[in-house]
């Protein structure tokens, strides 16, 4: 298994964005400033990757490396691009299964959607850059190796994202106990993408304004909600119980 390596200093990060190294994540020091500062906040502001602005005494544990106050962090799997992906889905005649998840920021969570939706047959899973567990190592091993053998899109904007969805014929479902319908009255047998939101949160407004129809998991029982990854195998399997497989 793949493990995360490292790369230090502002020099370094900034090349390494630049040359398009796949990133999972960039420490920068809070207040940290310059011209090789500056011109790797305008290369973040351009790109998809997650950047932490962190107290100095998080660099501690790299004090034996000429970190600048900088550190990137590379990433385990290959992402893909969604605008490739989809298309190619599509030419190989099969019927878009797409998974979204807004928020999900609990590895544990995220390694176990993952896992249980490479079980499922879903074709692609889309994360924002912003706001997204990390996908790292740790991701890997929960999802049991999963996230290497599905195709992961992290893109800029979910708002931006949705409406290229639509687009292309596929319906988006979000998932909320505040829905009027359930996933068993719903039709989940065309080109879908399900979108699932965090735990404490749910899904953010502007998605589900975007979404063609809001759903929700029947609950009979006390407790209010299920847990997330709970709730995506519930749907998920559903799905493939409509389209008969």
């Amino acid at each position: 298994m793949e493990s995360e390596n490292i790369i230090y200093g502002l020099h370094s990060v900034l090349e390494a964005i630049n040359s398009n190294v796949k990133l999972n994540k960039v420490l920068v020091k809070q207040g940290l400033t310059g011209r090789l500062a500056s011109e790797l906040q305008t290369a973040l502001k351009y790109s998809n990757i997650p950047v932490q602005y962190v107290p100095a005494e998080v660099f501690n544990k790299f004090k034996e490396k000429n970190h600048q106050g900088v550190v990137a962090y590379t990433l385990p799997i290959e992402l893909k691009n969604l605008e490739e992906v989809l298309p190619q889905i599509i030419a190989e005649g099969k019927t878009p299964f797409i998974l979204i998840l807004d928020g999900v920021t609990d590895v544990r969570n995220f390694g176990a959607i993952v896992r249980t939706a490479d079980c499922a047959g879903v074709n692609l899973i889309i994360v924002p850059a912003k706001g997204s567990a990390n996908i790292g190592s740790d991701a890997v091993k929960t999802s049991a190796g999963a996230l290497h053998h599905i195709p992961i899109c992290r893109v800029g904007s979910l708002k931006m994202t949705i409406p290229l969805l639509k687009e292309k014929g596929v319906k988006v479902f979000s998932a909320t106990e505040k829905a009027e319908k359930n996933i068993y009255e719903t039709n989940l047998t065309g080109s879908i993408a399900i979108v699932m939101g965090s735990e404490d949160k749910g899904i953010s407004y502007d998605v589900k304004k975007l979404s063609d129809e809001l759903v929700k998991i029947p609950l009979m029982g006390k407790i209010e909600s299920l847990n997330v990854s709970v709730s995506a195998g519930i749907i998920m399997y559903e799905t493939l119980r409509q389209r008969g497989l």
